[in-house]
């Protein structure tokens, strides 16, 4: 079985040393024991590396993406569709607030645009509520 060290598993994977050793503390990925004075690495655990890569830039959290792997192999598509279905209705509700804020800051933009200079600016106005005392100038 070929094997890397840590250094060559990180740059074959695109990721940095310390991000291995994070996901080895989170026990994403084995620690390989020291039988030759330092640690051996599987070729295995690029895919699993890209796997949680990959995962992370969908939006999943890493006790997630602990819960995927652990069910990867085990024919429990119930269990992964749940963690996708949860994670899809946390996107969606994210997109809702963010659209609901986009509209929002057109809004005052526009206003900002469209009002006498010597005025406030109505972002900032905005932004600070009913005046609170604050002077704007």
């Amino acid at each position: 079985m070929q094997t890397l060290t840590i250094g060559k598993l990180a740059k074959t994977a695109q990721v940095g040393i310390e991000t291995i050793r994070y996901y080895q503390s989170r026990g994403l990925l084995p620690t390989p024991d020291k039988t030759t004075g330092y640690r051996q690495y599987p070729l295995s655990l690029i895919e699993r590396i890209r796997f949680i890569k990959r995962a992370q830039e969908l939006g999943f959290s890493l006790d997630e993406i602990s819960e995927l792997l652990s069910l990867h192999g085990n024919h429990q598509r119930d269990l992964i569709q749940q963690i996708t279905a949860a994670r899809l209705a946390q996107i969606r509700s994210k997109i809702t607030d963010l659209e609901r804020i986009q509209t929002v800051l057109t809004q005052l933009l526009s206003e900002c645009e469209h009002t006498n200079p010597d005025l406030p600016c109505p972002i900032i106005a905005s932004l600070g509520g009913a005046n609170n005392g604050i002077e704007y100038t």
